[in-house]
């Protein structure tokens, strides 16, 4: 398999950290939807990020709809490997964490598209202002989420590694949106979830996975 996509995308993050933890091998194309247009284009017309290449040549998008098909992989090898928690009352849980991360995701993405993309004499301040009290709720919500039930970076599950993965993208690329101090627990829990070893092998930025093919 062949992810595509760059891992300063919390989108690509979260895949590359899901295939590891999940014990899928995979490579690594850093690719920008950006400045290699092109180069993107011709693996997937579509030019959206996370890509997956299977192995039998498919091309799977959407983190979320990757991570599901992860998960399926990883199941055939053992059907207890998952980041999914089995029981019904768990996995809600996990699903509201991650829901709340996503959220948190699009939002800063939105945020930052619309600082760097839009010229700033067509910046629409209501929207930004809108934009970012989504923001600020899905953190404030996750926060509380995580100050009632911790999350434990030893045993991470997927409502970890999208929440942590979340946290670090914000903190890298818009820190004076949400400071640290808004989210005590979560920045706590982060900060430990990026030393383990499938984070550190896939860190933000412009670098590729380093891990076997």
């Amino acid at each position: 398999m062949q992810l595509i996509g760059m891992l300063d995308s919390p989108y690509v993050r979260r895949v590359a950290i899901s295939l590891q933890l999940l014990g899928l091998r995979f490579g690594h194309q850093s690719v920008s939807v950006f400045s290699t247009f092109a180069q993107f284009q011709k693996i997937n017309p579509v030019v959206k990020a996370p890509s997956l290449v299977c192995d039998d040549g498919t091309v799977l998008m959407d983190s979320t709809l990757i991570i599901d098909y992860a998960e399926a992989l990883a199941a055939q090898a053992s059907p207890r490997k998952s980041l999914m928690p089995a029981g019904i009352s768990e996995r809600q849980q996990a699903l509201r964490v991650i829901g709340l991360a996503l959220a948190a995701c699009e939002k800063s993405v939105q945020i930052i598209y619309e600082r760097n993309l839009r010229p700033a004499e067509k910046l629409h301040q209501p929207w930004v202002s809108r934009v970012t009290g989504q923001l600020l709720a899905a953190y404030d919500a996750l926060e509380a989420e995580i100050q009632q039930r911790p999350l434990e970076a030893g045993s991470i599950n997927q409502a970890g590694v999208t929440a942590a993965v979340a946290w670090h993208f914000t903190q890298m690329m818009i820190p004076e949106v949400v400071n640290m101090e808004r989210c005590p627990a979560l920045s706590r829990f982060t900060e430990k979830a990026e030393q383990l070893p499938a984070f550190s092998a896939a860190p933000h930025g412009a670098s590729t996975y380093a891990g076997e093919a």
